[in-house]
């Protein structure tokens, strides 16, 4: 898996962000049941810039926790089938990597919702991440079932790694 990271912006957490998202991230593959070796882009920003891109892209003029955009559509979620067919536009033409698409996590947002739920910074921010890679293989939560369903994604993962609240 090739994982790539972004510090644009310089607020310490204590905690070993790359390490931490690699293992989230290959958790969530392996829950997932990815067939594929993957390539994903983190950039770790404040929220000054998250709003910024919020208010581009998604027209929400505040700042958030984290966005998502995923490289690729799924006609259902972790739906690999597609993949082989549409090889040219997903996967890396060097390295033959799944490019599943980019995280963009605001590190104020980690340190303060970690306070707010009362958990570590690397709880909180391990969560966000299994959060974005979930929309980053197609699952959402517009609705209420979907949104149950991803929490116990998140939460499974988490489970497994041993990190939580």
């Amino acid at each position: 898996m090739t994982l790539n990271i972004e510090k644009e912006y310089d607020l310490e957490l204590g905690l070993d962000y790359e390490e931490t998202a690699r293992l989230v991230i290959d958790q969530v593959l392996e829950e997932e049941g990815c067939p594929y070796e993957a390539e994903v882009n983190l950039l770790l920003t404040s929220d000054e810039e998250i709003h910024r891109i919020n208010l581009e892209y998604r027209e929400i003029d505040r700042p958030t926790d984290v966005l998502s955009f995923p490289q690729v559509e799924y006609d259902a979620p972790a739906d690999f089938s597609w993949a082989e067919e549409h090889e040219m536009d997903c996967f890396h033409p060097d390295t033959g990597e799944l490019q599943l698409g980019d995280i963009i996590i605001s590190l104020d947002k980690v340190s303060e919702q970690a306070e707010k739920y009362n958990h570590g910074r690397k709880r909180e921010y391990a969560f966000l991440i299994a959060h974005s890679m979930l929309h980053l293989l197609g699952y959402d939560h517009m609705t209420e079932e979907d949104a149950k369903d991803m929490e116990a994604r998140q939460s499974a993962v988490l489970e497994h790694l041993g990190i939580t609240r």
